[in-house]
Order: C-alpha cells, then sequence, then structure tokens
C-alpha cells in the first residue's frame, strides 16, 4: 500500500477582498476517504501546520446538502483531530511518501506557488516515481515543481486546473496574484479542459489533475488507479 501527503493551503484570505478563502473541503475528504479506503496510508499536512482553514463556502449547512466525504470526514473525531493539528510541509519527508495530492481552493494561489519547500516536495516524489495529483487550483502547487533534469514538473504533460475562463466567472480574475490555466501553459504543459465547471480529469505518467470541484471523484479515482 502507498504512503500519500495531502497537502492544504494555510492562506485563509482572499486577496485584499477581506473575504475568507482556504483549501475546498470536498477537495481534500474525496480523496483522503478514497485513498485510506482502499488500505493507503494518508498524512495531511499544509504549508504553516496546524489547523489550516477551508472556504466557508464549501461547506453546505446542512449535512443533506453536502458531499457524502465532506459528512463522513466532518463527524469523524479522528478526521478532524488529524486536521486540527497537520505538520507543516516543512516537517515532510518526500522519502517517506509514494504520491502528492494538492487540494484546491482560492488559499492554494496565494501560498503554493511560490513555496519553495513545496515544489521540492513535488519535485522529488516525481523523481522517485511517485504518483502527483491536484485538482481545482491545487496545481498551483506544481508551479514550483521541478523535475531532476531542472525542467517544470507539468512541461511536456496533459494538465488541467481551474481555467481563466472559470475564474472570470466567478469574478476573480483581478482578486488572485496570477492565472493557473496562463502560467500552466506558460510552463510547457499541454492544457485541457473541458468547458466552465463541467468535470475534466486526465492522467499523463505520474501526473494527475482535475479542472474544478467537480472533478475530484475523477481524479480520486484515478489516483487510486496509478496507486494499484
Amino acid at each position: 500500500m502507498a504512503r500519500v501527503a495531502i497537502i492544504l493551503t494555510s492562506h485563509g484570505t482572499l486577496g485584499d477582498s477581506g473575504k475568507a478563502t482556504g483549501f475546498y473541503f470536498d477537495e481534500m475528504a474525496t480523496p483522503y476517504w478514497a485513498l485510506k479506503d482502499a488500505g493507503h496510508t494518508v498524512t495531511l499536512a499544509s504549508i504553516q501546520g496546524g489547523k489550516p482553514p477551508f472556504d466557508p463556502g464549501s461547506i453546505k449547512d446542512t449535512p443533506d446538502e453536502r458531499p457524502a466525504a465532506v459528512q463522513r470526514f466532518l463527524t469523524n473525531d479522528d478526521a478532524m483531530a488529524e486536521l486540527d493539528n497537520t505538520p507543516a510541509v516543512a516537517d515532510l519527508d518526500p522519502g517517506d511518501f509514494d504520491a502528492v495530492f494538492l487540494p484546491g481552493g482560492h488559499g492554494t494561489m496565494f501560498d503554493f506557488a511560490d513555496n519553495a519547500v513545496l515544489g521540492a516536495l513535488v519535485g522529488k516524489i516525481y523523481d522517485n516515481d511517485g504518483v502527483i495529483g491536484a485538482v481545482c487550483h491545487g496545481p498551483a502547487g506544481l508551479l514550483g515543481a521541478r523535475r531532476a533534469d531542472g525542467q517544470p514538473v507539468v512541461a511536456g504533460h496533459k494538465v488541467n486546473a481551474f481555467t481563466d475562463a472559470e475564474e472570470a466567472a466567478v469574478g476573480l480574475t483581478e482578486t488572485v496574484p496570477f492565472l493557473l490555466e496562463t502560467t500552466l501553459r506558460e510552463q510547457g504543459a499541454a492544457f485541457e479542459n473541458a468547458d466552465n465547471f463541467n468535470a475534466h480529469a486526465v492522467r499523463d505518467r505520474q501526473l494527475i489533475t482535475g479542472q474544478n470541484p467537480a472533478s475530484v471523484a475523477s481524479v480520486a479515482d484515478l489516483m487510486l488507479k496509478a496507486l494499484a
């Protein structure tokens, strides 16, 4: 069985808007349970350690409105305790993991791309033939990762993420510090996508990415297949 690190943003404010953000809960919970239920060992971690912020909009008010994985996580004492006390990404040894997964949420746009420690972790796991997964804004964490040959991890790979059109549709083009699709393309990724907010996921060798929250179940399934 594989050892998988799920890395969460520690950034809780949406730019200068004053609005709360963080990680998108279902993008963490769905792969968390999929991996654990398959027998893999999962470690939740975050950029700064401690309790990472989640986007309040990613948890509906009533249990019936929530994805099953989210409700299961919220009502599981062990899972919630793990989330409340995550190690910092700097405290992780890349050699201890066979895979890494990067959930999204707009917080990642502020502390994933320029985090050298996260980039080094992703790059080392890639070079060790590990599996790299990311969804929605999570691929921001791929931008700082380099292969042993010095090239971006995403270069020459089919990749998708929250698109520039989707960012415009939610009115945040001027709020985020950069556009994720544009930057992935600039690094040599073969970017592909579905229409706005439709599910789309792709696996290209070791790299698995999904476009938006609707894609998380497909990404989790591709992760399981890659780790089988």
